[in-house]
């Protein structure tokens, strides 16, 4: 008989310093749970993270009541919610999407309105500006995982952000994604 696990995703946000992941590492650990997800970066001066973490649920609890109790320790702010773990991929075709482009505002709007009209599904997004190489301009990368409906004409989608790329003078890329397998 399996026992019974929970889930908790935990976010937290504060300034930037040396150990903070390690930190956060140990006390999930010390609670004997596991972090099963995460995305960690510097935004600014500001240090962010997102975890989905498992565990039973009296660790899951005790890791809720260490965090809440050590956000002035930490110097972050931390929010908890309870939540399940993520269903299989199903009833919907996973792709990758990717642009590049000069940074210029509306970017990330114009392309979710496009994914949003076919009903596509962004499992992750991420945005990153850099400068170019020889001319310093700022240019804006965008990388998302994307659940498309099964019956939605990924043709179509494919226009639409073709359509988008020459409008706007972006490089826009969507190919299927094939997701890791979990061991």
């Amino acid at each position: 008989m399996r026992e019974h696990i929970g889930y908790k995703v935990i976010t937290a946000i504060g300034p930037d310093r040396v150990g903070i992941a390690d930190d956060l590492a140990e006390i999930v650990l010390r609670n004997r749970c596991n972090i099963e997800e995460s995305k960690m970066a510097v935004l600014g001066g500001e240090f962010a993270v997102i975890m989905l973490i498992s565990g039973k649920p009296e660790n899951l609890h005790s890791l809720s009541e260490e965090l809440k109790h050590g956000e002035n320790k930490l110097s972050l702010q931390i929010f908890i919610k309870d939540t399940r773990e993520h269903p299989p991929l199903g009833g919907g075709i996973p792709y990758t999407l990717q642009t590049i482009s000069q940074d210029t505002p509306g970017i990330v709007h114009a392309v979710t309105s496009i994914l949003r009209r076919y009903n596509a599904n962004i499992e992750d997004l991420e945005t990153e500006t850099s400068f170019a190489p020889w001319s310093g301009a700022p240019l804006f990368h965008m990388h998302a995982r994307v659940l498309v409906p099964q019956g939605v004409p990924v043709h179509r989608l494919k226009e639409e952000l073709l359509a988008l790329e020459m409008k706007q003078d972006l490089h826009v890329e969507l190919k299927p994604f094939f997701p890791r397998q979990k061991e």
